[in-house]
C-alpha cells in the first residue's frame, strides 16, 4: 500500500517494478533470463558435485573453485527468481525485511566472489612461483583460514549496511523501480539525509574490491614473470593454459561489475531501463559462464564432468 509522500513511516512491504520502461517486454526477456538462470544453477551445481566426488580433484585450485561455483548460486538464486515471478506473476511485493536480507545476500556475494578469485589468484602464484612449497603452503588448515577470512570479511563489511537502512524513515514511496532491492535503490525512497548510506555503500564495499583487484594484478604480474622465464616452451604453454581459464573469469567478473557500478552512479544520460537491464545481466551471465569456461579451458574438469555424466547414464 502506498502512503501518503509526507507521512513518516516504515513500509511492511516494497513493490518491484521489474526493468522499468520494458514492461511490455517482460514475459520475453523472462525467457532468455530463465534458460541462463536454469544454466547457471546446473553448470554451477555439477562443477561443485564433480569437484566433492572426484578424489583427483581435492585440490586448493578446484576447492575454491567450488566455492566461486557455490557463490555464484546464491548471487543468481537471490535475484533471478523473484525477477521471473515479477515478469510472469506481476508479483512485485516484497516485505520490508525480505528485501533487507535479499540486498544483503547480492552485496555478500559479491565481495565474497571478489575475495575467492584473489584466494585463487594466490594459489596459482604458489603454484608457478614456489612449486616446492605448494603443499607446504596451501594445506587443509590454511585453506580453512582463508575461506574464512573471505567470508568474515563480505559479511563483516555488508552487515552494517543492515542497521544503515533500518534507522531510516521512508515517507517517499515503497516503490522500486528495479527486479530486486539493493542498498542505494532503497536508501533513496528515504525522507532523510543518506550521506553516510551513499559514502559507505561506495567505499567501503569498493575499497575492498580494488584492494583485491591490485592484488591480482600483482600477483599475475609475477605470475608471467615467471612463466616467462621457464626454459621449455611446452612447460610456458602448460602454465599459461593452466591460468587461462582464472584470467577469464577474472575479467568476466570485474569489467562487467565496474561498469555497472560506475555507470549507475556517474552515467546520467544512460536511460534506467539499461542500468536495470545491466544490473540483471550481470547477476546472470558470470555465474552461467565461469563453468563453461573451467569446464573447456581444465582438461581435469571437462575428463570428470565427462567420467561423472557417463557414470550416470549407465546407472
Amino acid at each position: 500500500m502506498i502512503e501518503n509522500n509526507f507521512t513518516i513511516f516504515h513500509p511492511t512491504v516494497f513493490i518491484l517494478l521489474g526493468i522499468p520502461g520494458l514492461e511490455s517486454y517482460h514475459i520475453w526477456l523472462s525467457i532468455p533470463f530463465c534458460l541462463m538462470y536454469v544454466t547457471a544453477v546446473l553448470g554451477n551445481g555439477a562443477l561443485i558435485l564433480v569437484v566433492l566426488t572426484e578424489r583427483s580433484l581435492h585440490e586448493p585450485m578446484y576447492i575454491f573453485l567450488s566455492m566461486l561455483a557455490g557463490t555464484d548460486i546464491l548471487l543468481s538464486t537471490t535475484t533471478v527468481p523473484k525477477a521471473l515471478a515479477i515478469f510472469w506473476f506481476h508479483a512485485g511485493e516484497i516485505a520490508f525485511d525480505a528485501c533487507i536480507t535479499q540486498m544483503f545476500f547480492i552485496h555478500v556475494a559479491f565481495v565474497a566472489e571478489s575475495g575467492i578469485l584473489l584466494a585463487m589468484a594466490f594459489d596459482r602464484y604458489v603454484a608457478i612461483c614456489t612449486p616446492l612449497r605448494y603443499t607446504t603452503i596451501l594445506t587443509p588448515i590454511m585453506i580453512g583460514k582463508i575461506s574464512l577470512a573471505i567470508w568474515g570479511r563480505s559479511i563483516g563489511t555488508i552487515f552494517p549496511i543492515i542497521f544503515l537502512l533500518k534507522r531510516l524513515p521512508y515517507c517517499k514511496t515503497n516503490i522500486i523501480p528495479h527486479s530486486y532491492c539493493e542498498h542505494i535503490g532503497v536508501a533513496r525512497l528515504a525522507c532523510a539525509d543518506i550521506t553516510i548510506n551513499i559514502w559507505y555503500g561506495f567505499s567501503v564495499p569498493m575499497a575492498s574490491v580494488l584492494v583485491d583487484v591490485a592484488l591480482i594484478g600483482i600477483s599475475y604480474t609475477m605470475i608471467l614473470h615467471a612463466v616467462f622465464r621457464l626454459p621449455s616452451q611446452e612447460a610456458r604453454h602448460k602454465a599459461l593454459n593452466t591460468c587461462g581459464s582464472h584470467i577469464g573469469v577474472i575479467l568476466l567478473f570485474f569489467i562487467p561489475s565496474f561498469f555497472t557500478f560506475l555507470t549507475h552512479r556517474f552515467g546520467k544520460n544512460i536511460p534506467h531501463h539499461v542500468h536495470i537491464l545491466l544490473a540483471n545481466l550481470y547477476v546472470l551471465i558470470p555465474p552461467m559462464l565461469n563453468p563453461i569456461i573451467y569446464g573447456a579451458k581444465t582438461k581435469q574438469i571437462r575428463d570428470s564432468m565427462t567420467h561423472m555424466f557417463s557414470v550416470m547414464a549407465k546407472g
